[in-house]
């Protein structure tokens, strides 16, 4: 292993390096599908970032639909069965990579365009895979008003005299 002085700088932009950790410990299982995210701030922390760095991160998983966000509620990890979203780094990231060859978490995340992956199906496929995910998002987050209306029913129906 080189040292770090030695190594090619990385120069992707501070929200891919945060976006790429978070994806990592998604697929590792760190986070599992409905589990909620740390808030913003904690991101910043954790990562030495902007708030809004910490919000292009996590744009950047919520267009690949590893997460989905609730507006007032926090960022969750989407149900998606480990083939779904096939992020292929860009190869200028690719060509300054520190370590040549990679790592296990990065063959996780690189998409290798094997067949019946949404590469090898096409734009079709793709397309359709985006317009389901972005129903899923709209139902959870339908869901979720709903169970807050009902929380909040309950909680009127316990504070009435009875």
């Amino acid at each position: 292993m080189t040292p770090a002085s030695s190594a090619k700088p990385d120069r992707r932009p501070p929200y891919q390096h945060a976006a790429d950790e978070l994806r990592r410990e998604i697929k590792a299982g760190r986070y599992k599908p409905g589990d909620q995210l740390p808030p913003y701030r904690e991101l910043q922390e954790r990562f030495g970032v902007a708030n809004m760095t910490a919000r292009a991160a996590l744009n950047v998983l919520r267009d690949e639909g590893l997460i989905y966000t609730i507006q007032g509620r926090g960022s969750f990890v989407a149900d998606y069965d480990g083939k779904g979203v096939d992020y292929t780094p860009p190869a200028w990231y690719l060509g300054n990579r520190a370590e040549p060859g990679g790592s296990e978490a990065d063959e996780l995340v690189i998409g290798k365009g094997k067949p019946g992956s949404a590469n090898a199906a096409g734009p079709a496929l793709t397309e359709m895979l985006t317009a389901l995910r972005d129903e899923i998002r709209a139902l959870s987050a339908e869901h979720q008003e709903l169970r807050r209306e009902v929380e909040a029913l309950k909680k009127a129906q316990q504070d009435s005299p009875s």
